[in-house]
């Protein structure tokens, strides 16, 4: 008998083997059969091995002669000097390592502001898809940490923010939350604030409808609300002053001093007024110059107190407190500067006339 009718004698016998090891297996209880599932599981890619292993007719033969070739295999294999559990632990630590990769780059998607008609027009499907998948990842990572971070009839809503910031990122979270918000309209439980915040953000309609696919669904509108003011508020923190509020900032200050009735520091030797931490937070030392500046008050100083947290602009009792800002007037440089650009820019193409055409 030539080499491949002895191969396929064996993979008859070893075949039948399996299949009576089998009529066997299922005829055991439950337990009896959960005890065996990983040797008829390696036993069954054993007989698939042998569909492409090339062996020769001495070793064919030699497996023949056995009354239990596929048995004597396995007892072999299952003896060989390998760790199945360093198999298992690669895949998990794998199959770990490519979740995490995954959603790494899923969050890392830029955020698309345009339809997926304009998208497909221009060849942005991809990255509109993407987005959108996004999306929905931020939707969920807020309700998730909406529900994680409440205990106790309590949100802990700097530490759901923090989640879902540390992933996304403020705009995209800021995105969707805008587009929630806008959705609850009618809900007394949204404040004004947010409602009116949220009609600022521009979020694209997919024909003529909100995409409800990112909308958050899964989170009391009360702790949602809770969520969007700590999300605004943390955001506002990070951008720079601008002059506006520099002097906000200087108008609030005077009036807490105009507003005392006598001196109120510890001593009562000054008046003193708390400066905003927001502002604090805010502000570069050109910042706090500007502020300082801005106060008409020579004995003015900005320091700490001992017992009481937070910083504080002090004047002098003696002070006038009823004095007006000084304001920056604007400059005559820049003016002229601006009035020149206005004249030097060219006619607009058939506009321009001579002194004949003026007549």
């Amino acid at each position: 008998m030539d080499a491949e009718k002895l191969t396929n004698a064996l993979y008859e016998k070893m075949s039948a083997e399996q299949d009576k090891y089998r009529a066997w297996l299922v005829a055991q209880p439950p337990e009896e059969i959960l005890n065996h599932t990983a040797e008829y599981s390696t036993r069954e890619d054993i007989l698939m091995a042998m569909d492409f292993i090339e062996l020769t007719k001495a070793q064919v033969s030699a497996l023949l002669d056995s009354p239990t070739p596929l048995a004597d295999v396995y007892k072999n294999w299952s003896n060989m000097d390998f760790n199945l559990m360093d198999n298992i632990t690669a895949a998990i630590e794998d199959r770990a390592d490519t979740v995490i990769r995954q959603a790494e780059e899923l969050c890392k998607a830029p955020l698309y502001k345009e339809s997926y008609e304009y998208a497909y027009q221009h060849g942005e499907g991809d990255q509109h898809i993407a987005s959108n998948r996004a999306n929905i990842a931020c939707k969920e990572a807020i309700e998730k940490a909406v529900s994680g971070h409440y205990h106790d009839n309590c949100l802990d809503v700097k530490a759901a923010v923090r989640d879902v910031v540390k992933r996304f990122g403020y705009e995209r979270m800021l995105y969707v939350l805008a587009n929630t918000v806008q959705a609850q309209g009618g809900d007394g439980r949204v404040s004004q604030s947010n409602k009116k915040w949220a009609q600022s953000i521009p979020v694209v309609f997919e024909g003529g409808k909100r995409d409800v696919s990112y909308l958050i669904t899964r989170a009391h509108s009360g702790l949602l609300d809770m969520f969007v003011s700590q999300a605004r508020h943390e955001f506002l923190l990070r951008q720079p002053l601008k002059a506006a509020d520099i002097k906000e900032e200087a108008e609030r200050i005077l009036k807490r001093f105009q507003d005392a009735r006598e001196p109120n520091s510890p001593n009562g030797t000054h008046y003193m007024a708390q400066v905003s931490p927001d502002f604090l937070a805010r502000a570069k030392t050109k910042d706090t110059d500007r502020l300082m500046s801005m106060l008409p008050f020579q004995s003015l100083s900005l320091s700490t107190l001992e017992g009481r947290k937070g910083t504080y602009a002090l004047i002098l009792k003696e002070e006038n407190r009823f004095q007006s800002l000084v304001l920056r007037r604007p400059s005559v440089k820049k003016k002229l500067q601006e009035k020149s650009a206005v004249s030097a820019a060219p006619s607009a193409p058939g506009k321009s006339k001579s002194k004949g055409q003026e007549r």
